[in-house]
């Protein structure tokens, strides 16, 4: 016989080793305990069975208790809790709920996948019927039935991050009105506040009653939940109320067994061990590092998860392996646009005391002669001098998820603005332009290196204008009819030349178009002339959406 595995978690990581080990160690005894009843489940798919978009729930089954004891030999044990670990005496003690009594079961190796549990406040009326969590398939059940057989007409979101925004989306789906309601000042928080501008904007012109600044105070209802009461005094009615405030890691388990445990998590060394040499841990359990500042880090996302449980499996069957960190790529689809992060954001970077540049770019999802192309922001972050990239941000909805891949591979490999340049990526009409959008915006941000043009942000330019900047405009005046920015100044591009002798040569001259291309060509007119001349990062796009959010 060989080794004997207890595995504790049956979702993302916990089957994800189960099986990578089976694969590894055809000999090894691996039991799993799950205490709800399904396990390997699509738990990020749950928003969309419960809009409608999944029809069959048996789509979010990606492994059930029979496939894992036919294909893997697993001996998965549904319905059973551990409940406590005893690590001196390598046994884990566990509750059957079915049975109701409890047992004992021992161990070579035990490792430890609880996940996350989703955060849920001390409020007054957070235990009424009609309020929700988005955790598990009962869940999800609970809410489609809840809106089949109740028919609500309004829905409060509480709390506008990824579980939050697709919550929102899917309810408006089946037909209710949506309020969200953010505590914060923006909804997804790994995006920098100029980029969530654009979800913002978004949310409300699809008829999404977005509260931020707002923290609920209470429940209100005797029997149902039928009102939230804001700090600010505002009452919003509602019929049924979904909690999406987050996770946060189950750790009590390993407390209680005496592990060590760190700010942010389970602490786990680089091969995923504990403390206890014969105790692994992996998910949304476990304190990571930041693979960009080093820092500890917390990201309970699926695809680290997976990873995870895989590279456990393999230092378990003797082949070891390293977990080198996460970098907290992400992405989630609100409603007609796409949002996605990878690596560090300006607010962390500015934490930490980093020192970073940065550029925004909007370019096209492929050739704009091709039918359907639709516009994006990238904002990318990376290093002075030798211009490592540290993070980058998209919002837009074609073409997205492809671009922040490749971002997020040139973080995992080192790369820098310049190498980005040299990328040479798949093009034809249909899917890219012959400069891909991630090449402009490396070649942007090149530019900024090479100290072809100085740039400057919309937060700073009100400062500069009060103090003695000159403003300008370079778009048509067609284009300034929807709007300038506070005043600026017209002066089409094309125009420039010939007109020199409107612009001040004593004066820091800001300047800004549609894009940043115009604006651009504009200020190395200007630059090559003498002038001391900045180009606004994002153009008139991106001022839009920040004061029309």
């Amino acid at each position: 016989m060989g080794k004997k595995v207890l595995i504790i978690g049956g979702v993302a990581a916990g089957a994800s080793a189960a099986a990578r080990l089976r694969r590894m160690d055809e000999n090894a005894e691996i039991i799993m305990f799950e205490r709800g009843e399904y396990i390997s489940f699509a738990n990020c798919g749950l928003p969309y069975f419960v809009g409608g978009v999944i029809n069959k729930r048996n789509s979010l089954l990606v492994q059930t208790p029979r496939s894992m004891k036919n294909r893997f030999a697993i001996d998965v044990r549904i319905r059973q809790e551990v409940k406590r670990i005893l690590a001196a005496e390598n046994k884990v003690v566990v509750f059957d709920y079915v049975k109701n009594e409890e047992y004992q079961e021992s161990y070579d190796y035990l490792v430890l996948c609880p996940g996350s549990t989703p955060i849920m406040p001390d409020l007054p009326g957070i235990s009424l019927p009609n309020v929700f969590q988005v955790r598990n398939v009962p869940d999800s059940d609970i809410i489609k039935a809840y809106i089949e057989t109740h028919q609500p007409s309004d829905a409060v979101v509480i709390g506008g991050g990824f579980i939050g925004l697709e919550m929102a989306e899917m309810l408006q789906a089946a037909g209710l009105k949506v309020h969200l309601v953010e505590a914060g000042s923006q909804v997804m928080q790994p995006l920098d506040p100029e980029m969530a501008a654009f979800l913002h904007r978004h949310l409300r012109e699809k008829e999404v009653d977005l509260h931020l600044v707002s923290r609920v105070v209470a429940l209100e209802g005797e029997d149902l939940a039928q009102v939230v009461r804001l700090e600010n005094g505002q009452l919003i009615t509602t019929d049924l109320v979904v909690m999406g405030m987050g996770v946060r890691p189950e750790t009590d388990l390993a407390r209680e067994a005496g592990l060590e445990i760190g700010a942010k998590g389970i602490l786990v060394n680089e091969y995923l061990q504990t403390s206890d040499p014969h105790i692994y841990a992996a998910g949304d359990a476990i304190q990571v590092q930041d693979l960009i500042s080093g820092e500890a880090a917390w990201l309970p996302l699926a695809g680290p998860a997976n990873r995870q449980g895989w590279v456990v499996a393999n230092n378990i069957a003797g082949t070891p392996r390293k977990f080198r960190g996460t970098q907290g790529t992400s992405i989630v689809k609100v409603m007609d646009m796409v949002a996605a992060t990878t690596g560090q954001n300006a607010k962390n970077l500015t934490r930490l005391g980093v020192d970073f540049l940065s550029c925004h770019v909007h370019p096209f999802s492929h050739a704009t002669y091709y039918p359907g192309a639709r516009q994006m922001c990238i904002k990318l972050l990376f290093t002075p001098g030798e211009g490592r990239v540290l993070g980058a941000q998209i919002v837009g909805s074609e073409g997205v998820d492809k671009r922040i891949d490749v971002l997020a591979t040139a973080i995992r490999s080192g790369l820098s603005v310049f190498d980005l340049q040299e990328l040479e990526l798949a093009y034809a009409p249909p899917f890219s332009s012959a400069k891909d959008p991630v090449n402009m915006t490396a070649y942007v941000a090149g530019n900024i290196l090479d100290h072809q043009v100085e740039v400057v942000y919309w937060q700073d330019v009100p400062v500069k204008v009060q103090q003695g900047a000159f403003l300008i405009d370079a778009r048509t005046p067609s284009e300034t009819t929807s709007g300038m920015a506070e005043g600026a100044y017209n002066l089409p591009v094309d125009e420039i030349r010939n007109r020199l002798d409107e612009i001040p040569k004593d004066r820091e001259i800001l300047i800004y178009c549609q894009v940043g291309l115009r604006s651009y060509v504009a200020s190395r007119i200007l630059k090559q002339r003498g002038y001391r001349v900045k180009n606004i990062s994002g153009g008139y796009r991106l001022y839009d959406a920040l004061t029309h959010q």
